[in-house]
């Protein structure tokens, strides 16, 4: 052995080494399920900056029938703002169209309410309101803690979407898996396909269908296999991710006896920074 030949050996192993290290995180990097597991832990920090936001929901619920022609629809449009520490929704347009004059006064006199009574509660009845809350947030978010384990994935590709590149993956139900929540129950019933962008590690899109009906209440009710649900987000001030829509088509059989198809489409917009808790703004709605 000479004495140059030792260095280069051994600077060929740490190359070696850091080679294999680098082909390693990038495996993982690569492995959807870490993917879908990284941007469920992120979700705290994305709600934190979301809960400083106010904006437009518009909610178009449409009743079909047997001919998937629209029987019955229901346009609202609301202001959602941070009133005293936690949401309010004001109703601010109804069919795409303003208020009358005497549902605008009807609105504002329950604004104005609202207002009044949540400025006299107490630390401790504003400290339990906001807590109830986070509390109704919390249970939202503990279904989603259980989708990595739930779910077989499958890295189906790559696209770009808000003209940022996203890993495509599809989920389907992981076999032995047990549910801790009500929701995580009814994941072996549903199959998805997850978007996720790729610097940030945030949903921008997600897609989940009923692979078999699903009964509630002891039968009473019961949503059909074919069921579609579909959610887009939207990156607002280069900051956070915040939903953009989110569709809904179901079929639904009440009482084993009457059938509802149903339409339903929720989209946001007009995303802005709260300056003050109390502080609402009126805004005309738009179409």
């Amino acid at each position: 052995m000479t004495a140059t030949g030792a260095p280069a050996r051994a600077y060929i192993s740490a190359m070696r080494a850091v080679c294999f290290l680098a082909v390693c995180g990038l495996a993982a990097a690569q492995d959807p399920r870490e993917i879908v597991r990284r941007s469920i832990v992120l979700l705290d920090h994305n709600l934190a900056i979301a809960r400083n936001y106010t904006f437009l929901e518009r909610s178009d619920t449409r009743e079909l029938d047997g001919d998937a022609h629209v029987k019955t629809r229901k346009l609202r449009l609301y202001d959602v703002t941070l009133l005293e520490g936690s949401p309010y929704r004001r109703l601010v347009g109804r069919d795409d169209h303003s208020l009358s004059p005497d549902e605008e006064r009807d609105e504002r006199k329950k604004l104005q309410d609202s207002i009044a009574e949540r400025r006299k509660e107490t630390s401790a009845q504003r400290a339990k309101r906001i807590a109830e809350w986070e509390r109704k947030r919390q249970q939202e978010r503990e279904p989603l803690l259980e989708i990595p384990d739930a779910f077989d994935f499958r890295l189906a590709g790559e696209e770009s979407l808000e003209g940022r590149p996203a890993w495509v993956i599809e989920a389907t139900p992981r076999p032995g898996f047990h549910a801790r929540t009500s929701v995580g129950k009814l994941f072996p019933k549903f199959r998805g396909k997850l978007w996720i962008d790729q610097a940030d590690n945030q949903w921008v899109k997600a897609a989940a269908e009923v692979t078999s009906n699903i009964s509630f209440g002891l039968f009473l009710a019961r949503l059909s296999k074919g069921s579609r649900f579909d959610i887009e987000m939207t990156r607002v001030n280069d900051e956070v991710w915040l939903p953009k829509s989110i569709e809904a088509r179901a079929a639904a059989r009440l009482a084993l006896v009457k059938t509802l198809r149903i339409e339903t489409e929720t989209t946001y917009s007009n995303y802005r920074k709260s300056q003050a808790e109390s502080r609402v703004v009126a805004i005309a709605p738009g179409p």
